[in-house]
């Protein structure tokens, strides 16, 4: 499913940056390159932006960076994960995500009880606490995503990706993609989640922050 566009004309119309401005956060790497997407219009060539992904990531860099450098901004949008390590306890503390998905993540036999969890542990349960709360997935999807997650998210480390579910039949599928990658699927497949892994890796990280003080 391709993801709206948005021009640069119109962005920096509505986010109220400079072209200076845009540009020097593309070379901070706040912004990633592979954003930047070069099309055919009627004046020639034009760059346009996947829409919802450029104006949450402008967003977020204007609400942030009178508290942090543009260095610590890069490495919070970074899709790298980082060295944290927290308890379940903590992260229970932090509310980073709810006892149910910590529980979830637990029955899938990937956890054990009061050990900590790697930053891309967290992220796997962060994920899935997100794709429970939409409400368009069911607990025994949920191992599902555990699993896959595990088996796969390692091979797109330091990408962006996303991870997609589809029925068939009601026949559930878990598929990660790289971000912004156009997926087709054979009829009667019904797509029913697309979850931007990149997107939930720079909220787990903001929220660990913020949690910090």
């Amino acid at each position: 499913m391709p993801e709206d566009l948005i021009s640069k004309k119109e962005l920096l119309e509505i986010t109220g940056i400079s072209y200076g401005q845009l540009y020097r956060w593309k070379r901070k790497n706040l912004i990633p390159e592979d954003w930047f997407i070069r099309k055919s219009s009627f004046t020639g060539q034009e760059t346009f932006f996947p829409r919802e992904s450029i104006l949450s990531r402008i967003d977020r860099i204007k609400n942030m960076k009178d508290d942090l450098s543009l260095d610590e901004l890069a490495d919070m949008f970074s899709p790298s994960v980082s060295n944290k390590v927290l308890t379940r306890v903590e992260m229970e503390q932090k509310h980073l995500v709810t006892p149910i998905s910590i529980h979830l993540y637990m029955e899938s036999g990937l956890g054990k009880e009061n050990q900590t969890f790697s930053f891309e542990e967290m992220l796997c349960i962060y994920v899935l606490d997100q794709a429970l709360a939409s409400g368009h997935m069911t607990r025994e999807e949920g191992i599902l995503l555990v699993q896959t997650f595990q088996q796969y998210y390692a091979k797109f480390q330091d990408k962006g990706c996303d991870m997609i579910l589809t029925r068939k039949m009601g026949v559930p599928i878990f598929t990660i993609v790289s971000t912004g990658s156009d997926v087709y699927f054979d009829t009667g497949v019904k797509e029913v989640l697309r979850l931007s892994l990149g997107t939930y890796l720079e909220q787990l990280k903001v929220k660990i922050s913020e949690s910090e003080g």
